[in-house]
């Protein structure tokens, strides 16, 4: 009787209650009656169909089963496949081709990148450069972290740089704590980290592929082209004032438990200089890496570069480096696969909702219920719209289905196409509630220091102020640098 009332105690009836909550929207969604068709300004009827329901229904029961991880987060993006398979939302080969899209792929390579830049000691080496030069406050460690982190997606796609920066941070970690255990520094510079990789590609057409296809369907609608300046300049303002504000967030929200890590200074010059000159390896890995980078970026100002696909050339720094034996097969067997996973799932279920019209019915019939209201209010729902969206599916997608839409309903409320843009762009860039949201998020998550719960806790509030700064570019920050607002 002992030995059953132990085993009643252990039942971990949250994770049960949750499981059954996300089966319960899964089956109640998809075996519903058929829903309204949406439709739009030009009185256009877009059907729900049944597949589109079902499709519906997995992302449903995805987000709940990733918000409360009530499995690890890999094996609900399995569900994803498995699910849109045995109910017919779509067919077995549509389903699992996404497990290895050209984007899952770029994150693999991003990861290889993270661990080749640990196991050759450059990380340790940065981390101590870092260091030195933001001293011994813990509020500097997480400033100089945030602010290099953001700087690099400037050049580089944030999926790179978060892979770059988590081995540093991981070892700036080691220097506050004897152990992995989570505390509010680490919970602050890890998570910080990915919010400041979203604020700051945000800033040029380098940092992420949403900014490229949002220009091109601008220009297809509306026949304006937005040139690469342009783009930031009127982005680097907004970018760069989430990076500090989000940075105050963090310190407010989870102020670190020591202001400071006395002789932290001293211990990392003395532990970069015992590190020596700089390895072969270091200097191999470190050309091969921004080799890669290099191509990736003048891939937008170079005609015979366009063609390449990104994930191809990060592919070949993967290659090269089993090829130069820096790597070898104990360390592809460490390779994070849940995180691999987790982007896998991600992408099917973006396709799904895509594919099967169900995201373009969620757009159409959102925005349409704003199409007789003020044009701010207006404004502020797309951008609420793409935030929310690319939190589930990847960004493009989310730009994809409601910018077309927006830049219909636009002119009848007298609102310039320039402020729909950008107001789209700058939210796609910072999903801050779920970690299938952006590499940056998973690759943080890798850390152990929060929990995709506590991930959406603090993103809540992170979204809020994102909003607020939305507002603040429409209504002030834009109009005075000379963005149309309203048509005149």
């Amino acid at each position: 009787m002992q030995a059953i009332s132990l085993n009643h105690k252990s039942i971990d009836w949250k994770r049960i209650i949750f499981i059954s909550i996300g089966l319960i929207l899964f089956f109640g969604v998809n075996f519903a009656p058929p829903w309204p068709d949406a439709i739009d300004p030009t009185g256009k009827h877009f059907v729900l169909t049944k597949e589109a329901k079902g499709a519906l229904a997995v992302f449903l029961l995805a987000g709940t089963w990733w918000i409360f991880e009530v499995v690890p987060i890999g094996i609900t993006s399995l569900a994803i496949g498995v699910f849109q398979v045995l109910f017919m939302v779509r067919s077995a080969d549509s389903a699992f081709k996404d497990f290895m899209t050209p984007s899952v792929l770029f994150i693999f390579a991003s990861l290889v990148i993270g661990m080749v830049f640990t196991k050759t000691g450059l990380t340790k080496r940065l981390a101590y450069k870092i260091l030195i030069i933001v001293g011994e406050n813990t509020s500097m460690i997480l400033l100089g972290c945030f602010v290099v982190t953001a700087a690099l997606t400037h050049i580089m796609a944030h999926t790179a740089v978060a892979a770059t920066m988590y081995p540093l941070l991981v070892t700036i970690y080691s220097m506050y704590a004897d152990d992995n255990t989570p505390t509010n520094f680490g919970k602050a510079l890890f998570m910080g980290m990915a919010f400041v990789a979203g604020a700051g590609s945000i800033v040029t057409l380098l940092g992420a592929a949403r900014g490229a296809v949002a220009i091109g369907f601008f220009k297809d609608i509306i026949g304006k082209e937005i040139t690469f300046f342009e783009l930031s300049y009127y982005m680097f303002p907004i970018g760069w004032a989430m990076v500090f504000i989000l940075w105050g967030f963090f310190m407010i929200v989870l102020k670190p438990e020591k202001k400071k890590i006395p002789g932290l200074r001293e211990k990392a010059k003395g532990l970069s200089q015992a590190m020596g000159k700089i390895t072969a390896n270091e200097i191999i890995a470190a050309t091969i890496i921004f080799s890669c980078i290099l191509v990736m970026s003048l891939r937008s100002f170079v005609p015979f570069l366009k063609p390449l696909n990104n994930a191809a050339i990060i592919l070949v720094s993967t290659i090269l480096f089993f090829i130069l034996k820096i790597l070898d097969l104990k360390d592809l067997e460490a390779i994070p696969w849940n995180i691999i996973l987790l982007f896998g799932g991600a992408m099917s279920i973006g396709f799904c909702l895509w594919e099967t019209g169900a995201a373009e019915w969620l757009a159409i019939n959102w925005l349409t219920i704003f199409k007789e209201s003020h044009w701010f209010v207006f404004v502020m729902s797309i951008a609420f719209f793409v935030m929310i969206m690319t939190n589930f599916i990847m960004n493009v997608a989310a730009i994809a289905i409601s910018l077309p839409v927006a830049l219909v309903i636009a002119p009848y409320l007298g609102v310039a196409p320039e402020v729909i843009l950008f107001a789209a762009l700058v939210t796609a860039g910072m999903p801050f509630l779920l970690l299938v949201g952006a590499a940056p998020n998973a690759i943080a998550y890798d850390s152990r220091q929060f929990t995709t719960g506590e991930f959406f806790k603090y993103g809540i509030p992170a979204s809020i102020i994102l909003m607020g700064m939305i507002a603040l570019a429409v209504l002030v920050i834009w109009p005075v640098m000379g963005m149309p607002i309203l048509i005149k």
